[in-house]
């Protein structure tokens, strides 16, 4: 791989990254909620997802799971079901104030793990990382040197950007916390962040292999 192929590469990671999704909503929200750090985690099980797939990726199955329409129908439809209930959760909620715990500015209103598994099924709950993976790391991949640490090389600079520009949007949801800790705003906040995962639920319903 050239360093001409890894700048284009990069530059059209940042775009993908940079282009809000069902990842940042929830990180997003996390950190409003409960504070930077603890999104943090939720972006990390994310993460945790994505190295996966493109594990499957490298090793050859991702072509093979590509083209199957059952289990990318399984897989699509496991996203919307998770995403649409992840809206109507938020949306549902009661919660008219964010209440911080004193010196922490972060409410223990949800366990490590939970956070973990919450970002963990949003990225595994999107097929188009798979075909993202599969269809989009062969273009810069030079077959005449070895696959692996190429491969190493993308997977790294993907998750690596993919990190902060998570957090990039957390930092910047968090410094808006203040003033969603003003009576009533946060049922707002809910409402607006629940029917946008609900959006993106449906969004991904339409979404097919082509």
């Amino acid at each position: 791989m050239t360093i001409q192929a890894w700048l284009l590469y990069f530059a059209a990671v940042c775009v993908l990254v940079a282009t809000p999704g069902p990842a940042v909503l929830m990180c997003v929200t996390n950190a409003v909620q409960f504070g930077v750090r603890r999104a943090l985690i939720s972006a990390l099980g994310s993460l945790t997802a994505v190295c996966i797939v493109m594990t499957i990726s490298a090793v050859g199955l991702g072509a093979a799971l590509a083209t199957s329409e059952s289990v990318f129908t399984a897989i699509k439809w496991f996203g919307v079901v998770y995403l649409i209930w992840l809206g109507l959760k938020t949306f549902r909620s009661r919660q008219s104030s964010f209440e911080f715990t004193t010196g922490t500015g972060q409410p223990a209103t949800k366990s490590s793990l939970g956070l973990y598994l919450q970002g963990f099924l949003v990225g595994a709950s999107n097929p188009k990382a798979l075909l993202f993976f599969t269809a989009f790391f062969p273009q810069f991949l030079n077959p005449d040197l070895p696959r692996l640490p190429q491969f190493l090389i993308l997977g790294a600079t993907f998750v690596c950007c993919e990190l902060f520009g998570l957090m990039t949007y957390a930092h910047c949801a968090a410094r808006i916390a203040p003033w969603l800790r003003a009576p009533g705003r946060a049922r707002r906040f809910n409402r607006v962040t629940g029917a946008a995962f609900i959006g993106a639920g449906a969004l991904l319903a339409t979404v097919n292999r082509s």
